[in-house]
């Protein structure tokens, strides 16, 4: 029987690891044994222990609410509807201050908290939250405000997603129609700050790429429309004709208002940002790529890799890492070559893998059909490594056509914690080129079971855990957490193909050359071109994915790095826990570990699971 994270089994989980807070004798047993008054019972550590556990609890309340204050879509994501009708504050230099000012407040608290008298998951709960604000702190020093959207992300895009009626904004009621159109204002704010914000940075030396705001213009194009049926916020008013619990006149009212929306408030929004950005902004773009070029751009990037990774790094270890793993990778797609018995050399089969029919899918319902065929084989394979699952299922969809073109080739949204709306793996049909058919068991297992999908559901519907926790997250960790997961195909009997098992070959190399690009780019002077031939040369992925790649980690200094220190983090405990246990080692209680307590920054990962291989033995 599969199991699933009630109450009862998470301490049963957790009882072997974290120092699970000591176990008291109730007051009945007491009475037998000691006639102390029942206010003596508890010694005065006790209760200090108490009191400063409540003192950690509460703080992490106030904080995530804070936060659910600043930034309430992230409320709806999670299904706290109080928070619908509301949208970020419009970005100010008083707003910045006021979200320091709390990050201050938050760790003065902290560090007024004993921390000798924690014990249990608030030990843990309490350095990461401090990790976490301390690292929020310095961040305020690099001026990320300057460049508040690019290709990759934006509230150009995710606002678009929520106001189509296909996201998580409930569209049901009456109320649920009003909600929107109040945080649709919100929003309207928001896009006028983030012209001055970008303004500002251009006046100041903070400016994109211009191949990244060239990447801008046409996301910000489909929705300025003459005809507001056309746009992609009239997505809710088409669902009215099958709400059975709206009446007519309710639904007419709320076309007219959504029409008047559309044509007076989003439109003029995404109009006046398009022109801004095609006027003004494209021609102040830089020729420069890196990070580094920009103010203070070098401490910048040293702290994109410590927030990515949460580990002390250098750029240079990195590089190197990269450089070996991709040498390492092409040795065994040679291999893969010679199995095949492809005559040629590794050029001339990447040549072939990029352009024979035979491994790319004709229309995009194909690819949905196989993906969703995958997922059905992949679930049942899962209890041979794991022995807890989540309770949210997942569907496989197409990336909207609005933001396809500069979209990752593959993602995950996830679901609601309670199970009630199910995680979204997108894939990208823009350009069915870039989807070979040969990735199908690699990528699904990465974006959904047991990679993100299975990760942060299981995180989302941990029960007892803090908010900040519970709905928080590491990048190092989630993609780590993936990759490790496609390296677990083999152990679940999937590659037995040689191109399926040369698609894993392929994914992982995309993510070490990740490392070279991205740390070449922004800490050793790379030029996009530059990065997008290394690339061509050390893989067969599609010139229009390589691009999109480059420009991704040109937008997101970092981010990409996380993959494969991840992997090689979780791996390194894996192998460390094996030697250690020996005929003891359970690999599907290796998994329970490293999952149950959700996203965890690597070093506080390693010494758990190094705690609890020590009580194994």
């Amino acid at each position: 029987m599969k199991k699933t994270l009630t109450a009862l089994s998470l301490i049963t989980l957790l009882a072997g690891c974290n120092n699970p807070v000591e176990q008291r004798p109730t007051l009945e047993q007491n009475k037998a044994t000691n006639e102390l008054a029942p206010e003596t019972l508890k010694s005065k550590q006790a209760l200090k222990a108490q009191k400063a556990a409540e003192q950690l609890n509460a703080l992490f309340d106030k904080a995530f609410k804070d936060k659910l204050e600043t930034s309430p879509v992230s409320a709806t994501y999670i299904g706290l509807s109080e928070y619908n009708d509301k949208f970020s504050k419009p970005i100010s230099k008083a707003s910045i201050k006021d979200q320091l000012d709390r990050e201050k407040a938050y760790l003065k608290t902290l560090e007024q908290i004993d921390r000798s008298l924690l014990s249990g998951q608030d030990v843990l709960s309490y350095d990461i939250f401090k990790r976490e604000t301390k690292l929020a702190i310095k961040g305020y020093e690099f001026n990320s405000h300057y460049l508040p959207l690019n290709q990759m992300y934006g509230v150009h895009n995710s606002f678009a997603g929520l106001g189509s009626g296909q996201s998580a904004q409930p569209f049901n009621t009456v109320k649920d129609y009003q909600n929107f159109i109040k945080r649709a204002h919100g929003f309207a704010k928001y896009m006028d700050s983030i012209i001055v914000a970008m303004r500002e940075g251009v006046a100041n030396g903070y400016v994109l790429p211009t191949a990244l705001i060239e990447k801008v213009i046409p996301q910000l194009e489909p929705h300025i429309v003459d005809d507001a049926s056309q746009s992609i916020f009239y997505g809710p008013v088409a669902k009215l004709a099958d709400n059975q619990e709206i009446s007519d006149s309710d639904k007419a009212i709320i076309k007219g208002e959504y029409i008047t929306l559309i044509n007076d408030t989003l439109t003029p929004a995404y109009a006046k940002l398009h022109k801004f950005i095609k006027e003004e902004y494209l021609p102040n773009g830089r020729a420069s790529v890196g990070l580094s070029e920009l103010p203070n751009g070098k401490a910048w990037y040293d702290y994109q890799i410590e927030r990515n990774t949460t580990l002390e790094l250098s750029a240079k270890e990195i590089h190197e890492f990269g450089l070996a793993e991709v040498a390492r990778i092409l040795g065994e797609m040679k291999k893969v070559k010679q199995e095949v018995k492809f005559d040629g050399n590794l050029t001339a089969f990447f040549e072939f893998l990029r352009t024979d029919p035979q491994f790319y899918w004709e229309t995009e319902e194909e690819v949905i059909a196989a993906y969703t065929d995958i997922k059905h084989k992949i679930d049942a394979r899962l209890p041979q490594l794991f022995e807890v699952f989540p309770k949210t299922n997942y569907q496989v969809k197409a990336v909207e056509p609005y933001r396809a073109a500069s979209s990752a080739g593959a993602s995950y949204q996830s679901g609601s914690p309670d199970g009630s709306r199910p995680g979204i793996f997108y894939i990208n049909t823009y350009n069915l080129k870039a989807q070979p058919k040969f990735t199908l068991e690699t990528l699904s297992i990465h974006e959904a079971s047991p990679g993100h999908h299975f990760q942060i559901s299981i995180q989302q519907e941990v029960q007892g855990l803090p908010k900040f926790r519970q709905f928080g997250g590491y990048t190092v960790f989630a993609e780590g957490w993936a990759l490790y997961a496609e390296s677990l195909g083999k152990e679940m009997g999937l590659f037995t193909d040689p191109y399926q098992w040369y698609g894993r070959l392929s994914d992982e190399q995309l993510r070490a050359m990740r490392l070279v690009v991205d740390t070449g780019l922004h800490a050793f002077g790379w030029t996009r071109e530059q990065a997008i031939q290394y690339m061509v040369d050390n893989s067969s992925l599609a010139l229009t994915d390589i691009t999109s790649e480059v420009e991704r980690y040109i937008g997101i200094p970092g981010q990409a790095l996380s993959y494969k220190v991840g992997q090689r983090a979780i791996r390194e405990m894996r192998t460390k826990a094996e030697q250690q246990l020996g005929e003891k080692f359970d690999v599907r209680k290796f998994h329970t570990q490293v999952l149950i307590d959700g996203a965890l920054p690597m070093p506080i990962l390693s010494d758990k699971i190094q705690r609890w291989a020590n009580e194994q033995t």
